[in-house]
This record gives structure tokens, sequence and C-alpha cells, in this order.
């Protein structure tokens, strides 16, 4: 029989769901955010009418051993993704803004790894999987992957990390991600490196395939799989999108703000094989889709309307002058008039250039996204759509990150985003999944 799988740092589920995806039975995990454990709950659970698996409370005050009672003879596995943001570039930049002391390294969330590794040995766990930022190879000049797997194997574990890049595995998203995974020396077997599905069509490196050389002076690191012979190129966020709702065709169209749980029908038939999935993936095709709320920018939607696929923050700020001169002049304003000064404030955001050059940005249809991040629950700026005059809807969200179209968000607009954002990606999660059964399956 399969091990049952235990589900850490759970997150909205997008890790749990690939592994579900995959035949694996989730029976517990814990999860801080009570937003999320009510999503995860939703979206793992109750919609099949099953009782709640994971518990909504603070990793470090639980014991390691309080899910033995969900596992049988069949033993477990440990799957889960600790917290990245004391690793991650943004997140250090946002302890530095709180103060020249509030540094990473001080930072308790970088070394929840350890409560990870409790549960783990706790539960005597056949297999393991934890996933964080590729940052996390430097947290104040450690290397939190290579320490993980050493641990691991003083434990009697065969062990290894890798950086996986989501557009690798179908998401329309380039997302690189490290992957820790172990299995126990005893089983006499061997997790193989998870095989992608699609390729970058460019021949280019991506940020972390350009450092492999450098990881590779470490013990248990392992390069990914490539992707030379594989035909199927990556998923373009024009793919992902192109049948979703039509919500807000031009820039002069009414804000209208809608509930998480309206569904609209499709503006299309399935298009492609991606939309396929996101329609199919509970084993029933949907006629419509819901998660179609956006944020309303009143000032900057004539500014998205002028920007081209690809621009950024300093091309929005030119056009937003150029916008406030139009304006200006059929008012007829003085310039440096009260009047005219007023306007110019209305008018053009007025962020620092320097910083916020590629905080900005207009999606690429024939490209796959650039990376979410949580930040999406302030704003969206980041990821602007690449044809309507708006920043992309909680749906859109989900579909860069390959949730499916009926995966289902009871909660805020912001904390929709903001779980998305955090998520790891299903598709991506299924290529992983589908590894390790495929280990706990051969014969």
């Amino acid at each position: 029989m399969l091990p049952k799988v235990v589900d850490l740092f759970s997150g909205c589920g997008g890790l749990a769901l690939g592994f579900e995806k995959a035949g694996f039975d989730i029976v517990a995990g814990i999860e801080l955010m009570p937003e999320a454990c009510k999503t995860i709950s939703y979206n793992l659970s109750w919609r099949y009418g099953k009782k709640e698996t994971h518990i909504c409370g603070d990793i470090t005050g639980i014991d390691g051993d309080i899910f033995n009672d969900k596992i049988g003879d069949e033993g477990c596995i440990v799957i889960g993704g600790p917290p990245c943001q004391a690793y991650s570039m943004a997140g250090r930049g946002k302890l530095r803004s709180l103060g020249k002391d509030r540094v990473n390294i001080k930072d308790a969330r970088g070394y929840l790894y350890h409560d990870f590794l409790k549960f783990v040995y706790a539960m005597n766990a056949r297999a393991v999987v934890m996933e964080n930022v590729p940052e996390a190879t430097d947290f104040g000049g450690k290397n939190i992957p290579e320490i993980v797997c050493d641990d691991l194997h003083k434990q009697g574990y065969k062990a290894y990390w890798t950086i996986l890049n989501s557009a690798d595995y179908g998401v329309p998203q380039i997302r690189e991600r490290v992957f820790v995974l172990a299995i126990k020396e005893s089983e006499n077997k061997e997790i193989l490196l998870p095989q992608p599905t699609n390729r970058n069509k460019a021949d280019e490196l991506t940020q972390h395939q350009k450092r492999f050389e450098r990881y590779n002076k470490y013990s248990y690191f392992r390069k990914p799989k490539g992707t030379e012979k594989i035909e199927k190129i990556w998923t373009t966020v024009g793919e992902a999108f192109s049948d979703l709702p039509e919500v807000f065709p031009s820039a002069d169209s009414k804000y209208k703000l809608v509930s998480l749980n309206i569904e609209y029908p499709y503006r299309t038939e399935a298009q492609n094989d991606f939309q396929t999935k996101m329609r199919n993936w509970y084993g029933k095709e949907l006629s419509g889709v819901s998660a179609n709320a956006f944020r309303k920018n009143m000032r900057d939607f004539l500014i998205f309307a002028r920007m081209k696929q690809g621009d950024n923050y300093l091309d929005a700020s030119k056009i937003a002058d150029e916008l406030f001169a139009e304006e200006a002049k059929v008012f007829g304003y003085e310039k440096n008039s009260v009047e005219y000064k007023k306007l110019y404030d209305k008018m053009v955001p007025q962020y620092d250039k320097d910083k916020f050059e590629n905080k900005w940005k207009k999606l690429d249809e024939n490209k796959p996204s650039h990376t979410l991040v949580a930040h999406l629950a302030k704003d969206t700026y980041s990821h602007i759509h690449p044809w309507e005059p708006r920043g992309i809807t909680v749906r859109e969200a989900a579909r860069i990150q390959s949730f499916p179209d009926d995966f289902f968000f009871d909660c805020s607009m912001g904390d929709a985003y903001k779980q998305i954002g955090n998520a790891v990606p299903p598709l991506l999660a299924l290529g992983v999944a589908t590894a390790v059964y495929n280990t706990f399956t051969e014969e």
C-alpha cells in the first residue's frame, strides 16, 4: 500500500493537491493562517463530504507524533514548504525596512525546518519532500537544503536537493524552487529526479540554471533532468488566459466588484491542453469559472490601457506624464499653478523609479508569466493583464499557478491573492509527486 501523506506548512494546498492528483491520500496537516486552512479544508476534504484533516495552529507548539494515529502499517510521507520570508529577497528587503536590527538570520521563520524534521523523525516517515525558494541556499552563509539533507542522511535517509522550474512542468510561469527529496535507506529504493513535461523554446538559461555549476560543489545537489528532447514548449500567459471571461474590456468600462463565489461562463471552449486540464482536474468538465474579482485601480486603468506587453514602471510613468499633459492642456492649467499640481498628484503615480522599475509589469501573452508572489495581496501592479487594462483577477492568478478552475477560494480577495502567491503550483507538485509515486509502486 502507498504511504499516507502528512502535509506541513500547507498554505492553501498546492503541494498537497499535486500529491492527491498523483494518487496519494492526504490524511493530516498543519497550517498557521486560518484563511488558508479553510481553503485547504474545503478543497481537500469538505468537497468530498469528509471531515477536515488539517490543524490550524503554530507548528512549533505541536508534538511531532500528533498524527501517528492517522497512519497505519503503510507509514507516511511528510511533505511541506516552511516559510520562505527569511530567505527570499523580498522578505529580506521587508525586514530591512523595519529597522537595522531586523536581519534575516534573526528571523525565527528561517529555522522552522527544524520543526519540519521533528515531524519527519517522530513519525519515522518513509519519504520526505520539502520545498522552498532558491535563496534558502544562502541564509547568512548557510545552505539550508544542504543542511537538511545532511541531517536526514545522519538519520538513515538517502537525500538530495535540486532546483525545479515550474514552467518545465506545464505551469505558465517561470518559478524556480528548491526541493529536498529523501527516502529511508531501509526502503532499498531511490526517488528519481522528476520528469519535466515542457521545455523553453529559447536557448537561454534561467536565473538559477546559471548557478548550477556553483551548486555542484555541494554534496547533496543534483542537477535536474534536461528538457532538450521534450517536444512540448512552455505554456504561455495567452494560452492560460484566452478562454477566461472578459471582465474589463476597456479603460472606460464600469468597474464591478464581484464576490469570489460568483461564476461567469467561459469566453470560449477549451483551446489547448492546459485549459483542458484546468477545467477537468476533478474529472468533470466545467461550464463556468469563479473568482473573477480584480483590483479597483481607477487612476491607473488609462495607464494600463496604453502600456505595451512587457512594459514596466518606467514605461508606465512616461505614459502617466503624457496623460497628465493632455488633461492639463484641455483644462488650460498653467504650469505650477495649484490646479496643475492637484491634477498631477491625482493622475501620476509618484513612486521611486529606481526602486519600482520592475514592480509594475504588463504580462506578455507569448511568454510564461514571471514569478507570482504573496505581495499580490497588496496590489497587482506586478502582473497587469496583457490585453485588458487592469491587474489580473484572482482566477487568472490561480491559472498562472496552475490551480484548477474549481479550486474554491472562500475568503477575501486579498487573502486569495496571498494564498495563491505563496503556493506551490499544483502541476509542479504533481511532477514531484509522480516521481515519489513511481518509487513506491515500482516492482
